[in-house]
């Protein structure tokens, strides 16, 4: 079991929603953290709420710019050496019909979501393997395994992630890596607000299924315990959304009959 205590910790999209809960969580159990989203300020503000605020640096940095995440992941290590364990929690959302989504949107979504989130791992990878020791983490989505209208790029996005890090695993157990996705269904974030619409402009009001799920707090005090169990695959959320995943998997047109009818924003 991993104790969270003086591990080296990078979490991206940390200025908000899950990401910034996990920081405040992560700071109270004695972490030595690296902090990273493209707002600086937003990042000064979350590192002034920390309870170990002496332990938590900033590094900024845009998912968007995969080109530039090598040179953030060597900026990264220098700061202790090393990452224990890097969270990957940055991206964005959308909602809006297929047909109504402009490929740009795909795009930009697939660039943060997936391209973004994989050059880093990619960039921090060598020298968990040289060191034998590193932990990947990645906050996909329910939607990484049950689609739902209004969410074809957003589900897209984490489908892939959930090929990209199961393939991982696999090729880097033996060299002592260890890979979680984290799946939470509704959490009350600003991420449905923030969600793209199909001309790429913000949605600007909280979906009602938002609005009733976890606290991000809940949500990350039950990411990081599964962090320290080094769970590989963990759902998180109410009833409906994780009772969703099961029959999606065992009675797949079930599910499609059901989500057809269900009310997900």
């Amino acid at each position: 079991m991993t104790k969270i205590k003086d591990q080296v910790i990078m979490v991206t999209g940390a200025s908000s929603g899950i990401g910034e809960a996990l920081v405040y969580e992560l700071s109270k159990q004695g972490a030595k953290l690296i902090i990273s989203a493209r707002r600086r300020e937003e990042l000064e503000r979350v590192k002034s709420n920390c309870q170990m605020p002496d332990q938590v640096n900033i590094l900024s940095l845009d998912l968007a710019d995969s080109f530039a995440i090598s040179q953030k992941a060597k900026e990264a290590e220098s700061i202790h050496g090393h990452i224990d364990i890097l969270i990957n929690c940055g991206g964005i959302s959308q909602r809006e019909k297929v047909i109504n989504t402009n490929l740009d949107v795909d795009r930009k979504i697939m660039e943060v979501n997936y391209f973004g989130t994989i050059a880093l791992s990619k960039a921090l990878l060598p020298k968990m393997i040289e060191r034998k020791s590193g932990h990947q983490v990645i906050i996909t989505s329910a939607v990484g395994i049950i689609s739902t209208p209004f969410r074809s790029a957003y589900a897209a996005s984490k489908h892939a992630l959930h090929g990209f890090y199961d393939a991982l695993r696999a090729e880097h157990h033996a060299d002592g890596l260890k890979v979680s996705i984290i799946l939470p269904g509704f959490v009350r974030t600003q991420i449905s607000v923030n969600a793209l619409t199909g001309d790429g402009s913000k949605q600007n009001k909280m979906d009602d299924a938002q609005a009733g799920g976890l606290s991000a707090e809940e949500c990350a005090v039950k990411i990081i315990k599964s962090i320290e169990k080094n769970k590989e695959e963990v759902y998180i959320g109410g009833f409906k959304e994780v009772a969703g995943i099961y029959v999606k998997r065992f009675f797949p047109t079930l599910f499609s009959r059901i989500v057809r009818k269900t009310a997900v924003t």
